[in-house]
């Protein structure tokens, strides 16, 4: 069963409200002057996003094409959207933010290195509860970019794409082997489970997704950040298996990873090359758009890393509660 979240706020009770028809959509001047990242504009924003993927029980589809709805979504989105232009330097160079994202600093003092290097089991389940909000719908929001491709950019990320959704075999899909690392880990693997936990920092890279695939206009930056998650990937995907690895975790855990090494390899030069090359052959005028994307994915990353280092340095829990002990002590 998918519920409606917990509210976080004045703008998540009024869209809960609203769809369960407790109360009227309120009018978009409702959302001036909330935080852009903050938990309840997130929140907010991941509830009118959810009503295009699977729903909520006792949430009526008509939902997601209300008119009002959509408009208080839009000035989310404003709001939203005119703060990360606000941390973004305009340009153009492609190639450059590309060939920056192969360069790593050394030693490296990501997530994936701490967790690598000296990360407890709880962290790793933390970090799994974070990142099942994506992973459990892994792709879908970069289907949305299909349509509005051409040619060969269309028939690489379709490629991409393919492989993403398991290559046609159900027990492949990529948000099938999340599910298979959760129930492995000793977590729910029900789809959304831990939304009620998660902060902002997490929620706001799944709406950057949701919203630069739901609108034409942001194509050029949905590829850019595709590229930039399909580039970064493979890296850290192999620091987790080896953190897994020492952590003696279950075999399925271990998979999910190996099993991003190994096609996001691929991936990589498939969307630098044949997807991004083929698009600005075609509409040079979105190489902008395309490093906007690049770059308001490593901002957004950068954010939930220091929210999770920062927590786990202190010695406390990263989500808005910690995972209960039972848990913890049943999946050793």
């Amino acid at each position: 069963m998918t519920t409606l979240p917990e509210p976080r706020g004045p703008l998540s009770a009024a869209v809960n409200a609203a769809l369960s028809r407790a109360a009227p959509v309120p009018p978009p001047a409702t959302a001036h002057g909330h935080d852009p990242f903050g938990d309840d504009l997130a929140l907010a924003l991941h509830t009118c996003y959810e009503l295009h993927y699977r729903g909520f029980d006792d949430v009526s589809p008509d939902w997601e094409w209300d008119p009002g709805l959509l408009a208080l979504r839009a000035e989310f989105e404003r709001i939203f959207l005119d703060a990360l232009r606000a941390e973004i330097p305009a340009s153009d160079d492609v190639a450059g933010v590309l060939d920056g994202l192969l360069v790593e600093a050394v030693p490296g003092s990501g997530v994936s290195h701490h967790l690598r290097d000296r990360g407890e089991w709880w962290q790793m389940r933390e970090y799994f509860a974070h990142r099942s909000i994506y992973h459990l719908k892994e792709a879908d929001p970069h289907a949305w970019v299909i349509p509005r491709l051409q040619g060969q950019a269309k028939a690489a990320l379709v490629a991409v794409e393919f492989d993403e959704f398991g290559g046609g075999r159900g027990d492949r899909v990529h948000a099938r082997l999340f599910a298979d690392l959760l129930d492995g880990a000793g977590l729910s693997s029900d789809y959304l489970h831990y939304l009620d936990v998660v902060p902002a920092p997490q929620i706001t890279i799944v709406n950057l997704m949701s919203m630069l695939g739901l609108h034409r206009g942001l194509r050029g930056a949905l590829v850019g950040h595709f590229a930039a998650a399909e580039i970064t990937t493979a890296p850290s995907a192999h620091r987790l298996a080896a953190a897994l690895e020492r952590l003696g975790a279950a075999p399925e855990c271990v998979h999910f990873f190996t099993e991003h090494v190994e096609a996001d390899a691929v991936h990589e030069q498939v969307m630098r090359r044949d997807v991004i090359g083929d698009l600005l052959e075609r509409e040079p005028q979105l190489a902008a758009d395309v490093v906007f994307g690049v770059q308001v994915t490593e901002l957004l990353e950068g954010r939930l890393a220091d929210h999770l280092l920062g927590a786990w340095h202190d010695g406390r829990s990263s989500l808005l509660r910690p995972l209960d002990a039972p848990q913890l002590a049943a999946s050793r």
